[in-house]
Parts: structure tokens; sequence; C-alpha cells
């Protein structure tokens, strides 16, 4: 069996934008989020019934340039990541005191730069 370089590389810088997604998180630096998601990406979730979509600039809005107060309990890994192409998914979980986040995201290459085009998830209570 061959392993092609060139794919390993083209994961390596897949794997880039969900980096920055999760920096951003751990530091609470709205910039992360920017170098993450394209510009008109958007982020949806459906709750108490009702579909919610941010836009990139509301959902970076919640960053305030400092991590959480319980960021030491906090836990983030990756279960899913696939790419073929220019085209990908990751699928990232939060691990919070009081909620868990699982998060999927759609990843394209836009100009040979990897971005999170976007972000739909899931909040549910933490697993006891």
């Amino acid at each position: 069996m061959t392993i092609s370089t060139s794919g390993l590389t083209q994961h390596v810088a897949a794997l880039e934008p969900i980096d920055n997604y999760l920096k951003a998180h751990i530091t609470g630096e709205a910039e992360y989020m920017r170098k993450a998601f394209h510009p008109d990406a958007r982020i949806v979730s459906f709750r108490d019934g009702v579909l919610h979509a941010l836009s990139l600039d509301e959902f970076s809005a919640r960053f305030q340039g400092q991590p959480a107060p319980d960021e030491a309990q906090r836990k983030r890994f990756i279960t899913h990541f696939d790419v073929t192409g220019n085209a990908g998914t990751a699928k990232v979980v939060l691990e919070y005191p009081e909620v868990t986040f699982t998060d999927y995201m759609t990843l394209l290459e836009i100009d040979g730069v990897w971005k999170i085009v976007n972000k739909t998830f899931s909040a549910a209570p933490p697993k006891k």
C-alpha cells in the first residue's frame, strides 16, 4: 500500500480551519473564528422549536478575547474528519460542564485556502 504525501498535505491543510475554530474556543479570541470560517458562512441550529442562523459576524461577537472561566474543565475533540478533493467534513464535540455541543462542519478549499463554509450543531445536557 502506498500513501500519497500530497493527500496527506491536503488533509493537514484542511484541518487548519478546525484548529483555528478550536483555538477561538480556548482563547476567546474572535480573530481565530474569522480565520476559520469563510465570510459568507452560516452557523445554524434548531433550538426551542425555532431555526436559528447566525452570520460569521454575529457568531464571532460571542468571543470577547478571554478564555471562559471554566476553561480548565472543558474538553474538545474531533470525532470525524473526511476530505475528498476540495471538499470535506468534520464532526467536533465540545464537552463543557453545563452542555455538550456536537458541531458538524462543512469545509471547502477556496482559492487554495481551506475554510469552514457551514456549521450546524446540536446542544445537549452533559453526559454524566
